[in-house]
């Protein structure tokens, strides 16, 4: 089977958990560190699916790397090869397929509940599970484009996760989580959460690192299953 191709924005911001589970699944991948200058692939052929990370810059900034992305994204979609996108991701996904991002009301930082929606594209990917603490770090949102089904929805944003068919799923929340990545955004971003412990969703280093090994434990549990139904689509 040809390799995953893997989007990394930003060097603290790598696949986490999702590698690992592709390792297990003996399924080869490879890394496009954007973050390093790497370039954009011209064509989606060379590769079984598309995955995107995240990042702290926005869809909407004059980067030169956005265009060729979305460019793919839709190449891909076109084509029928499954593209999954992880916070940042989500909202390239949803840049590309003509919808929009815009502020969050609130910033999101941390755990928190996210409520399964009650329809088949949910159930496809979440199984019986009606709700589940997930990794949050953003400050935006996206709408949903044209075709794509609502599956998850939090206290402070609607729009958490959406599928488009039973190939292409994109998540605002981080379900790619490890312990070692929990800690490490915890040091980069310290900042960031100091200046906005204003917010109601966002919660300060401690408590996100309370209980961390059982927050990851869960959170793995929901990416494998989320992940097993994303890898079901690859192309040969």
């Amino acid at each position: 089977m040809k390799p995953v191709v893997i989007f990394r924005h930003f060097n603290s911001e790598g696949p986490g958990y999702f590698a690992d589970f592709l390792d297990a699944e003996g399924i080869s991948w490879s890394l496009i560190k954007i973050d390093e200058g790497d370039v954009v692939p011209s064509s989606i052929e060379a590769y079984s699916g598309m995955v995107l990370m995240g990042g702290p810059m926005s869809v909407n900034d004059d980067l030169p790397w956005i265009s060729p992305v979305l460019g793919l994204i839709r190449q891909a979609v076109d084509a029928d090869v499954p593209v999954l996108g992880h916070c940042l991701g989500a909202q390239l996904m949803s840049k590309a397929l003509g919808a929009t991002v815009t502020q969050n009301a609130i910033k999101e930082i941390g755990w928190g509940e996210v409520n399964v929606s009650v329809n088949d594209a949910a159930q496809h990917w979440f199984g019986e599970l009606e709700s589940f603490n997930a990794f949050h770090w953003h400050g935006e949102t996206f709408s949903m484009p044209a075709g794509a089904v609502h599956i998850l929805a939090s206290k402070y944003c609607e729009n958490q996760a959406y599928a488009l068919g039973k190939k292409h799923l994109a998540l605002q929340c981080h379900i790619e989580m490890t312990e070692a990545m929990v800690q490490e955004w915890c040091v980069v971003g310290a900042e960031e959460i100091a200046s906005a412990q204003h917010s109601p969703a966002v919660q300060d280093v401690e408590t996100i690192q309370q209980t961390l090994p059982l927050h990851c434990f869960f959170l793995n549990k929901v990416a494998k299953q989320v992940y097993q139904q994303w890898i079901k689509g690859l192309v040969n």
